[in-house]
């Protein structure tokens, strides 16, 4: 058996797969298993079971998805200024239009009582309650480049030019916690504890706060921009892309600073595109530029082979709740969900 056919025993024996056409921008799974492709054609590719749908969700490319807070379903922004929602069934309804611009960033948060959304559209994120009416507006001092919600769901943090900001999104006073360090900061991850928060930034390299202490982190050597950053459950490790292995920074014991990463899954010239760990286990996924997706036990540095090279760049990787699939898709329009349940 080749080396290619190894790596693709799981794709292939457990795996769903279609070529669909179009850059894979995002990938993500609803609360009810439900999978979801964002393409720069504009359309979501919705996967249940082995039943593909096609949703024409909006006029220009989706630029960025999250599964419905609210219920099954899935919210992406697209670059026709509007944020839509689609169900299941692929029905789609408009939760807000913003004319000309663009929305870049969407990020959803549900706790089983409630359900937040927010929207970045330029200098502003847009908060909206679960049903869709609009909350708030929260002003930033540049275009906001990315958004992510505390794993309470209590503050929102957005990466920008020269830091971030950190708001409390039941505030009335709506004064956010500015995080500052010059340059571009291009994505942004917060910690589970919430006590880090850590932005990409232009010059191949992490920034980092730590809000207790006010104690900055720089993470750095880096060959290629970081464009994709995940925290594993516990908190104990971030993962990233951006070089030829998947870096882990540790974020214990004082760390990163003073540590060394540890590097899992290198290959010479490589780049790791695109990273996603585990929701319940110290693992992670990782989509490398030839195309190759495979899982890593961060503990024993054991590699699960998923998908072998030859598809194109991985662009897009996203886990369900329970951990038990994996939805990969590529640059070139190649996307899977990989059921590791299965017997």
């Amino acid at each position: 058996m080749s080396q290619a056919a190894s790596a693709d025993h799981l794709l292939e024996t457990r795996g769903v797969q279609r070529t669909l056409g179009a850059f894979v921008v995002a990938a993500a799974f609803d609360r009810t298993g439900t999978a979801a492709f964002a393409l720069g054609d504009g359309s979501l590719q919705l996967l249940h079971g082995s039943e593909w749908r096609s949703v024409a969700a909006h006029d220009g490319a989706v630029l960025a998805l999250t599964a419905d807070p609210a219920g099954p379903g899935f919210v992406s922004g697209g670059d026709d200024g509007r944020l839509m929602r689609t169900a299941r069934d692929g029905t789609v309804a408009e939760i807000a239009r913003f004319g000309m611009k663009w929305v870049e960033h969407v990020a959803g948060f549900a706790d089983g009582k409630s359900a937040v959304l927010a929207c970045a559209v330029g200098k502003q994120v847009h908060l909206f309650d679960g049903a869709g009416v609009a909350l708030k507006t929260l002003a930033h001092p540049s275009t906001v480049s990315g958004l992510a919600f505390d794993a309470r769901g209590k503050r929102i943090a957005a990466s920008h030019y020269n830091g971030a900001s950190l708001w409390f999104v039941a505030s009335k006073s709506d004064n956010p916690r500015l995080l500052e360090w010059k340059g571009s900061h291009t994505a942004i991850a917060i910690s589970p504890d919430g006590d880090s928060v850590v932005t990409a930034m232009q010059e191949n390299a992490l920034h980092g706060w730590r809000l207790s202490d006010g104690q900055h982190m720089r993470m750095s050597g880096y060959p290629g921009k970081t464009r994709s950053l995940s925290f594993t459950r516990s908190g104990k490790w971030l993962a990233t892309s951006g070089a030829e292995s998947i870096v882990l920074w540790p974020f214990t014991g004082g760390g990163p600073m003073g540590k060394a990463p540890t590097e899992l899954a290198g290959a010479a010239e490589v780049i790791c595109t695109a990273v996603a760990c585990h929701p319940q286990m110290e693992a992670v996924a990782a989509g490398f530029a030839d195309g190759v997706v495979l899982v890593a036990d961060i503990a024993s540095g054991r590699l699960l082979p998923v998908a072998g090279p030859g598809r194109g760049p991985v662009s897009a990787l996203g886990w369900s709740a329970d951990g038990a699939r994996l939805a990969f898709g590529t640059e070139t329009g190649f996307a899977a969900v990989v059921d590791f349940s299965r017997t």
